[in-house]
């Protein structure tokens, strides 16, 4: 399925959160998307989260689950056995289709937007479906992830005490001092000396510069001051 096609860029229908109004979008959504800043960031949280015994991820901003469990997939490669049992990826989205719940906590996914996984990965944590041209994730990495409704704008936190909180494509859709205000929340609600990552394009406002120190200078992923 996979070593001869083109890579193509899956699209499907993902509900952003919006300042105003909340309408079904297209966007792009498939696996391994931004995979250096993925990678950059699981190498800095496993450093930081070692020994930990409930380590916390939250992924801001789900969509259908391509993230979260792009997310789970690295850091189980970066991580023993038993220190991946302390980790849990909480994925949250607004959500009006009612759609991803079901989508994530199944792991099933269309052939297209794995296209990007690289083959050895792939083979390691996907098993073929019952549903023709569809795969679906190991327990394994289904285990990690739970999905959950909720709205950024709310300021209202999923939970507390993350050691990584990942929002990317979505803080782009907000005004400027919404933005301000979603990052103070999520600053709240990580761990001391806890991680955000967003997006390459998507910069820190400067009225944050306090909050944060920038860890790399190649991608968006800060360490809490």
């Amino acid at each position: 399925m996979r070593d001869e096609r083109e890579t193509r860029v899956y699209l499907s229908p993902v509900t952003h959160h919006a300042s105003r109004v909340t309408n079904k979008q297209m966007a792009f959504t498939y696996f391994f998307r931004d995979y250096h800043t993925l990678n950059l960031t699981v190498q800095n949280v496993v450093k930081y989260a070692s020994g930990k015994s409930n380590i916390r991820i939250w992924d801001a901003g789900c969509a259908m689950g391509p993230e979260p469990y792009s997310l789970a997939i690295i850091f189980a490669e970066n991580m023993g056995h038993f220190a991946f049992r302390n980790l849990k990826i909480d994925a949250t989205d607004i959500d009006e289709s009612n759609l991803f719940e079901k989508i994530i906590s199944e792991g099933e996914y269309h052939e297209e937007p794995l296209q990007r996984i690289p083959p050895e990965i792939f083979a390691k944590y996907f098993e073929k479906s019952s549903k023709p041209e569809h795969y679906k994730i190991n327990e394994k990495i289904r285990r990690s992830v739970v999905f959950q409704k909720h709205n950024l704008l709310s300021l209202k936190p999923a939970g507390s005490d993350y050691s990584l909180i990942v929002c990317k494509n979505v803080l782009l859709h907000f005004q400027q001092s919404e933005r301000i205000e979603v990052i103070r929340m999520f600053h709240k609600s990580l761990a001391p000396g806890g991680y955000f990552a967003t997006e390459q394009t998507q910069k820190l406002p400067e009225e944050l510069s306090g909050l944060f120190t920038q860890v790399v200078s190649d991608a968006q992923l800060f360490k809490k001051v």
